[in-house]
């Protein structure tokens, strides 16, 4: 065999060695890539839990509420009046109220007696249980209403102390240094999304008593809510 030919017959070998050779290194290196990607994926999902009841209407209505009116800022609780509130939510009562159903297991319902914005007891215990149950959660959300007794400017100011009560209590009985980024209000007065006693079987600071609509209304609605906005 000529030589040239030897030389050629070599080169061509060597070459297709070192083909076969960069194929399984970018075969290796993207199987790594894959792998390590799957454990990104995995940590991110984990880190930021997206709950079944995050429905695309809940989110909606949680980003509104949390950008718009509902968080508290450093310079004191801020929070969404009840008209303020009809466009925030920017749909009727009753669906605004069946957005929490799938939350039933996360919601307790703080009763306050008629006229009142003091929490008793009982208030104060269930509002400390829930808030201690945050199971990783981002937003606690505290929708505080009236009942129609008496005018509704009356009722506007009720529901916003009672919101402010909730609020007070939770930043005397914790020391948590991201309260202030995590609570967001909203008071409904009288006006908007009063519950039905449908709502009477969740949990309610007072379940040995009497319910009526009326007694639902007396109240802030709380719960933790985790979604990804």
């Amino acid at each position: 065999m000529k030589q040239g030919k030897l030389h050629f017959i070599i080169g061509l070998a060597t070459l297709g060695v070192l083909s076969a050779l960069v194929v399984v290194w970018v075969g290796a290196a993207s199987a790594r890539l894959a792998e390590n990607s799957g454990k990104a994926s995995q940590v991110a999902v984990a880190s930021a839990a997206d709950e079944g009841y995050c429905s695309g209407p809940l989110k909606a209505i949680l980003r509104r509420v949390l950008t718009s009116c509902g968080l508290v800022s450093a310079s004191g609780g801020r929070g969404c009046q009840p008209l303020e509130a009809k466009s925030v939510a920017a749909m009727s009562s009753g669906d605004f109220n069946a957005l929490f159903v799938p939350l039933k297991e996360r919601v307790a319902i703080i009763q306050f007696e008629q006229d009142s914005d003091q929490l008793d007891p009982a208030a104060m215990a269930l509002l400390e249980k829930a808030f201690a149950d945050q199971r990783g959660a981002s937003y606690f959300l505290v929708v505080s209403r009236a009942s129609p007794e008496g005018s509704v400017e009356h009722n506007r100011d009720l529901s916003q102390r009672r919101g402010g009560a909730v609020l007070d209590h939770l930043q005397a009985r914790f020391s948590d240094p991201d309260l202030e980024k995590e609570v967001g209000l909203l008071w409904l007065g009288e006006e908007f999304a009063q519950l039905e006693e449908d709502f009477c079987s969740w949990t309610r600071s007072h379940p040995e008593a009497p319910c009526s609509a009326a007694d639902l209304n007396r109240s802030a609605f709380i719960a933790w809510i985790d979604c990804q906005l």
